[in-house]
């Protein structure tokens, strides 16, 4: 993998990485964010990926399936983002990594007959190359274990001051047909 900083404001950094065939995307960049000590950012990026594992989430069951995509594809979308590890592993497939990073990336690929599968990204393998911008947060984030979900999810680093409550949906309406 290569890197450069794009720019810096204050302790904010924005890079891109640039990774080459046959690398492990969530290794990669968890590997990056390590050393980097990005404890706290975003992620885009697109690509091509020879074979890929995604994850799905059931809320009904509280399972994840993992779904494997044994062919050459295009990155179509990569978005996700970077935090540090306060919660033991929730078996999604992004468990702590090296230094206390947590990764949590979804994927859009494109396949050859033009169709798309997406998810959770698992493990994806690099090739001929991807190219992702990491723009770091004012401050940083972790996850934490959620008791109604199960899930670890995003928490930032100091308590929200702000709560907004959202309406609730309204029905569905009929379409005429």
């Amino acid at each position: 993998m290569r890197y450069r900083v794009l720019e810096q404001v204050g302790e904010r950094r924005k890079f891109v990485l640039v990774l080459d065939a046959g690398e492990e995307v969530v290794t990669a960049v968890t590997h990056f964010a390590a050393r980097m000590n990005v404890k706290g950012a975003s992620l885009t990026g697109i690509g091509a990926l020879s074979r890929a594992r995604l994850g799905h989430f059931d809320p009904a069951t509280k399972e994840f399936t993992a779904n494997d995509i044994a062919q050459q594809t295009e990155v179509l979308s990569i978005l996700g983002n970077i935090a540090e590890a306060d919660a033991p592993d929730d078996d999604d497939g992004d468990a702590p990594g090296e230094g206390g990073v947590r990764l949590h990336i979804h994927i859009v690929l494109g396949c050859r007959d033009a169709s798309a599968k997406g998810g959770h990204l698992v493990e994806g393998h690099v090739a001929p190359t991807m190219e992702l911008i990491v723009e770091e947060a004012e401050s940083h984030l972790t996850r934490g274990l959620d008791a109604e979900t199960g899930l670890v999810l995003l928490e930032p680093r100091h308590p929200c001051p702000h709560h907004l409550p959202c309406p609730a949906a309204a029905p569905a309406r009929k379409v005429a047909s």
